[in-house]
């Protein structure tokens, strides 16, 4: 410590080195540590000068006088070291008095003590919080698969070429596996173990024998103008499958009841999505890129399934000022979390339950917020991402507005899964 404390310069006093460059003691040759009383020097003669200077010391070379120093014969000549320190240009002036040696200690010791202070004061996540933090990242994980392998099992997409009407025909129903996965998720034992029979809507088993009577004739309609609905609307019920995966993972969701669940994700189905699709969102190109060009996705391929500027427009910007916030991942899932418990969804009950959920997950992204995520990002973080799930309900609305438009035509209505039927209604009765 004193021979830190005692050499006022710094390291770097000179500014012109470079740092690659291996730095060599003037006095000997060793390895030099830095700039020390004005001169660049190793350890060791940094704390011969000092020690000389302080003691008044008079040496005599036993030799001739101009002794050549180095790293192994430093200790044979102490006057001929001592010349050497004073030829480099080591200066008696820049040596710390015993007073200032010992304020320099204290005041290090005090800067010490105040981080550490500052560090124990600092915010943390619990243990507790972490494991729901972990918990909702390893529900992501299971829930989104970043290669987008299973598009290739959606009806294919149809992009029409806007001069050319019936150019475009739907070729394939839902495949029959992605069929059969609709038909169980949502209301099936895997999905909900309590859900009782009696609240199963009347209308869900008529629609999945229906999909099936109309098979035939559905491969024959033409739906050029709507050409991209099949495939949208087989990625939009894949996505609810993975939106409820995630949703039952979610740390007290199952501790509701099967009607509050069912309720929560009705309505925050389509904002997850938006969520979720932030990941593939490209900035570069405003595209949803999700792996090959076939499943790069342009704001006109959305307006060949049924949706308009008035919904795509603010989605747009919405995806781009979501993507400019630079999420961690933690801060993502919490989001989505946060968006599912909201307890002023239509239809819930115990909105007490659902609201002491969602302030335990805002608390934990408030904290982790404060603690993982630096400057100038962290600054009123959470007030803007709370702001993105206010434009998720106005988004919400207006994509009620657009659905109903399309799901209340028999040919548009049919090419819609039983899933995404369910979750956004059916006008078709």
């Amino acid at each position: 410590m004193e021979s830190v404390a005692a050499s006022t310069s710094l390291p770097d006093a000179g500014g012109d080195f470079d740092r690659n460059v291996p730095r060599i003691c003037g006095v000997c040759g060793d390895k030099a540590t830095g700039f020390h009383f004005n001169a660049m020097t190793c350890e060791g003669c940094k704390g011969f000068f000092r020690r000389s200077m302080k003691r008044k010391a008079m040496f005599t070379c036993p030799f001739n006088g101009d002794c050549k120093i180095t790293k192994d014969n430093r200790r044979h000549c102490q006057a001929c070291r001592l010349k050497r320190c004073v030829d480099i240009g080591m200066m008696k002036e820049f040596i710390l008095t015993d007073e200032e040696v010992q304020r320099k200690r204290e005041m290090i010791l005090k800067r010490k003590e105040e981080e550490a202070l500052k560090e124990s004061l600092k915010p943390k996540l619990s243990e507790e919080q972490q494991k729901v933090i972990d918990l909702l990242l390893e529900a992501h994980r299971k829930t989104y698969d970043p290669t987008y392998s299973d598009f290739t099992k959606f009806r294919p997409p149809v992009r029409s070429d806007p001069g050319s009407r019936g150019a475009a025909r739907s070729s394939s129903i839902l495949t029959p596996d992605l069929s059969l996965e609709d038909s169980t998720d949502l209301f099936g034992s895997d999905a909900f173990s309590a859900f009782p029979e009696s609240v199963e809507p009347p209308m869900f088993s008529n629609l999945v024998l229906s999909e099936k009577s109309d098979e035939s004739s559905s491969m024959n309609m033409d739906f050029s103008q709507l050409s991209m609905l099949p495939h949208l609307a087989d990625l939009v019920s894949y996505s609810i499958q993975k939106v409820i995966g995630f949703a039952k993972m979610i740390p007290g969701f199952r501790d509701l009841t099967a009607e509050d669940q069912i309720a929560l994700l009705k309505s925050s189905a389509i904002e997850v999505i938006m969520l979720r699709s932030n990941e593939s969102f490209s900035l570069e190109d405003m595209t949803w890129t999700c792996g090959s060009n076939d499943f790069k996705y342009r704001v006109s391929d959305v307006t060949q399934a049924g949706h308009s500027m008035e919904l795509l427009e603010p989605l747009v910007k919405f995806q781009v000022g979501l993507k400019k916030l630079n999420l961690h991942d933690e801060e993502h899932v919490l989001l989505m979390a946060i968006c599912i418990l909201s307890p002023d969804r239509p239809g819930v009950q115990d909105t007490a339950l659902v609201e002491s959920l969602q302030d335990r997950l805002s608390d934990i992204l408030q904290t982790y917020i404060r603690c993982r995520h630096p400057p100038p990002g962290s600054r009123l973080l959470y007030a803007k991402m709370i702001q993105k799930l206010a434009d998720l309900r106005s988004l919400n609305e207006e994509h009620s507005k657009q659905y109903r438009c399309i799901s209340v035509q028999p040919e548009h209505s049919m090419q819609l899964t039983p899933l995404v039927l369910e979750v956004f209604g059916n006008e078709i009765s």
